[in-house]
């Protein structure tokens, strides 16, 4: 391709609501340009890097047995009432009606649509194993989209599903597709991390996430450097050590209320009191399923609310608003304690090993101090809902767990009978018997990979492609467009990279050499090849790797097998 007759646009600076590498280098680099928020046109440079994502994906599924199919993008209402998810999908769900005010769902998965699939065509036993995929556009109303790709409206994704006789049949499944989720994550010079995960509003038992390690990551994951446990902070376990038992040789101390005008945060009241946040506990009022309750968790811990809604086997959790929390505590916001509340009272396991705590008096302005379970307030449960924490050790070799952030690039899961059992998505086995179909589900997000791509291999002047990803192998640059001679030499080179099979780009606009340069490495094309007058007066050719910026000085001769080699290392 020559860049005097194609579309590559590129930024000096990005614009101000690219806050983070990939978006601004996406944007500067001519890959993609914002239509609206979250919404986003590939660019041909970009759309090439997608193609190059989506061919890898699709050998590596291929390699499977698996089918691609493609599913529509509208799906009806009266499919997702069916199986439960039009109302807790929530307004992520894009909703839209036809002229005949009929409602659909815009796509943001495909689980009922797959299953309404398997349900019409999968009769017998003899069909299963089955596993069917697609590469397509995907849409989700984002509260706020962000960080360009990252958290899109619409977005392409991978997303494979697949149905088994028995829970043996998807074990072995599910370890095709991890095994496959990590060769093509590998094919595009990816360094992650496969981590146990939470199933969210897709469901099941077990899943595991993909996450590419990068500081701009939005999810937090805690792995052990010793024994691999690794898992997102929402699903991750940590070893109780026996010191957090009941404190029972400490001795109770009188209940008394203090005045603490205008002190909210916890760190507001632990400075304003001289104590420590473990010393203070926190009382959260939340609604589950419409109803307020009250949790209790240390100063210095968090809620794990995906786990408080499993154990308390909730639909819905959310915080209570100002409103509630004012009648049920009597009090604003900031001053909520567990003494005289007549709500249910959940305390976490941490928590009901203190003794003389701190917490709110259920009054504007005033703290409670030395406060304990028993004497002077009930819990009706104890249950461990806190989030892990940087002390904490690794659940199964007790050795100190180690944080990062990631960016989920996919998503494997469990669903075993989810679907198939509400959808009534059933087969005959071998005895005539009618059984649900035992499920699994395999997602990928082909933008998240480019962006994840560019957030690891990156430097201050643009993007470091990795070969199997980058839109062009090779940049033929030249260094001055008014000189025929190193033209004629550039053509040649041109062209007979182009007979070897070797994606080639041919900087032939006439630009500044300095900004020539600049460009190339903007874009990150991991081969540049600069046509200057050393080609002209030694017959030498200079090669520069974008990875680590080393050149190569050459004879012209030599160009081919040695482009041959760099493109293997």
């Amino acid at each position: 391709m020559r860049m005097s007759k194609g579309l590559f646009p590129t930024l000096k600076e990005a614009p101000k609501e690219a806050k983070i590498v990939s978006h601004k280098l996406m944007i500067r680099a001519g890959l993609m340009r914002k239509l609206a928020s979250g919404i986003y046109t590939y660019l041909p440079l970009g759309y090439r890097v997608i193609r190059k994502i989506e061919n890898i994906i699709r050998e590596e599924m291929n390699k499977t047995g698996a089918q691609e199919v493609l599913l529509p993008t509208l799906s009806p209402q009266e499919l997702w009432e069916e199986s439960g998810r039009w109302e807790v999908y929530g307004p992520e769900l894009m909703r839209i009606k036809d002229r005949h005010n009929r409602l659909f769902g815009l796509g943001p998965t495909h689980e009922e649509v797959i299953t309404d699939l398997a349900r019409r065509e999968v009769k017998s036993y003899r069909q299963l194993p089955l596993t069917l995929y697609q590469i397509q556009t995907k849409f989700r109303d984002e509260i706020r989209p962000r960080f360009g790709m990252m958290r899109a409206r619409e977005f392409h994704m991978k997303d494979a599903y697949s149905f088994d006789r028995n829970e043996k049949d998807l074990e072995k499944n599910y370890k095709k597709m991890y095994q496959t989720y990590q060769n093509i994550f590998d094919r595009c010079g990816l360094k992650y991390k496969a981590v146990e995960a939470d199933t969210g509003p897709i469901g099941g038992d077990v899943s595991h996430e993909f996450m590419v390690l990068a500081k701009t990551g939005e999810d937090q994951i805690v792995y052990c450097k010793k024994c691999g446990y690794a898992a997102n902070v929402n699903r991750a376990e940590y070893h109780r050590s026996p010191v957090t038992g009941h404190q029972s040789s400490v001795k109770e101390k009188p209940l008394k209320k203090v005045k603490t005008p205008g002190m909210k945060s916890v760190e507001e009241v632990t400075g304003f009191l001289k104590c420590k946040p473990k010393d203070l506990v926190k009382t959260l009022i939340y609604k589950v399923d419409g109803k307020p309750i009250a949790i209790l968790i240390r100063g210095d811990h968090g809620v794990n609310e995906r786990r408080l809604e499993k154990l308390l086997k909730a639909k819905e959790i959310l915080l209570a608003d100002e409103k509630t929390i004012e009648k049920v505590t009597s009090a604003s916001l900031g001053f909520s304690g567990p003494v005289g509340l007549k709500i249910k009272i959940i305390a976490d396991s941490d928590v009901a090993s203190m003794k003389n705590m701190i917490s709110g008096a259920n009054e504007k302005d005033y703290h409670l101090i030395n406060i304990n379970i028993d004497r002077d307030f009930k819990v009706d449960r104890i249950l461990d809902i806190r989030s892990v924490i940087p002390e904490d050790l690794c659940p199964k070799c007790k050795t100190k767990l180690t944080f990062s952030r990631g960016i989920e690039v996919g998503h494997v899961f469990k669903l075993g009978t989810k679907y198939s059992q509400v959808l009534k998505a059933t087969f005959l086995d071998e005895k005539g018997k009618e059984k649900p179909m035992i499920m699994g589900c395999y997602g990928i997000g082909l933008d998240r990979i480019m962006a994840a791509s560019i957030e690891q291999n990156h430097d201050e002047n643009g993007i470091i492609w990795p070969l199997s990803i980058a839109p062009y192998q090779v940049l033929v640059l030249i260094v001055n467009n008014q000189d025929k001679r190193q033209i004629k030499i550039a053509e040649k080179v041109y062209n007979s990279l182009e007979k070897e099979g070797i994606e080639i780009l041919l900087d032939d606009r006439d630009l500044r050499a300095g900004a020539k340069f600049k460009d190339a490495d903007l874009m990150g094309i991991p081969l540049r090849i600069t046509i200057g007058n050393k080609a002209i007066k030694g017959n030498k050719i200079e090669i520069k790797i974008r990875k680590n910026n080393k050149v190569h000085e050459i004879d012209k001769k030599d160009l081919i097998p040695k482009i041959r080699s760099l493109r293997e290392m």
